[in-house]
């Protein structure tokens, strides 16, 4: 099934652009069943079809971790666009006769759309939906710890720690041209990459190809980065994908879990390591 979206609203168009900046997997392998936590936002619109939106993660029973630049904007697009739904959906690859879940999102009230124009500035884009249903059969990932991030880069270890991210978003498979490349898609894939750099909001990672890495693109956003332990990875989710370098070929920008800020907004959702 393609994306059909041709008779969305002009408002609708504004709105996804406003809260869909960041960035699907680029470089990356498809995913199967290796990330059965990790999910797909999508807006069913009567009459339309399926678009996919942004990516996720299933953090407890019910509850799927997400950002808020993906959540700010649904109340106005599903009033815009009367029998509208947002759904979340597991399956590996979205498809109209897939498995789909309803919920109520909740936008964090310290949410500022910075989304990293302004340096370290925390942009508080992190959200969740509540799901009306839990899914069956799908353990749920992990949060990390308080500090997590800190004290690996204390302990001169964030340097050489990989991260894998998971989403459902545009892909690219060679760095030549600009947007050109950057495909549509409906798969969930992942994909393995470095650490650049850290600071008090933000885990930037390399999507560099000549290094062996890849990262995220459009339709990404609020998906995962498992970060890896000892040597393996692991089911925790170090930071979601807020946004990065338009082209999606250089830099991964991620917003950090293991903040206090990001943790005071999840400790009303979930229960916290």
């Amino acid at each position: 099934m393609s994306r059909k979206v041709f008779a969305i609203s002009i408002t609708l168009i504004l709105l996804l652009a406003l809260f869909t900046p960041a960035l699907a997997i680029t470089y990356g392998q498809p995913d199967g069943n290796a990330h059965p936590n990790v999910g797909s936002m999508v807006l069913q619109i009567p009459d339309t079809g399926l678009f996919q939106m942004c990516s996720g993660t299933l953090i407890s029973e019910n509850v799927f971790l997400t950002a808020s630049h993906c959540t700010v904007g649904l109340d106005s697009i599903v009033e815009e666009n009367p029998g509208a739904q947002v759904l979340v959906t597991f399956d590996p690859t979205i498809s109209e006769g897939g498995t789909f879940y309803t919920g109520v999102w909740h936008t964090n009230p310290n949410y500022n759309n910075y989304q990293g124009q302004y340096g370290s500035a925390d942009p508080g884009d992190v959200a969740v939906i509540v799901l009306d249903e839990a899914p069956t059969g799908i353990t749920p990932a992990q949060l990390p710890e308080a500090g997590l991030l800190d004290e690996l880069k204390a302990e001169h270890l964030l340097k050489d720690t990989l991260f894998t991210a998971v989403g459902y978003g545009t892909v690219r498979e060679t760095n030549r041209t600009g947007f050109q490349a950057i495909l549509d898609n409906l798969d969930r894939n992942w994909v393995d990459q470095e650490f650049l750099s850290l600071t008090d909001s933000w885990l930037t990672m390399s999507m560099n190809l000549a290094t062996s890495n890849g990262g995220t693109c459009y339709g990404d956003s609020g998906g995962p980065h498992f970060i890896h332990l000892n040597g393996a990875e692991t089911n925790i989710v170090a930071s979601i994908t807020v946004t990065g370098d338009a082209p999606c070929k250089a830099t991964d920008k991620t917003y950090r879990m293991d903040t206090g800020s990001a943790r005071s907004f999840l400790s009303n959702y979930v229960d916290l390591p």
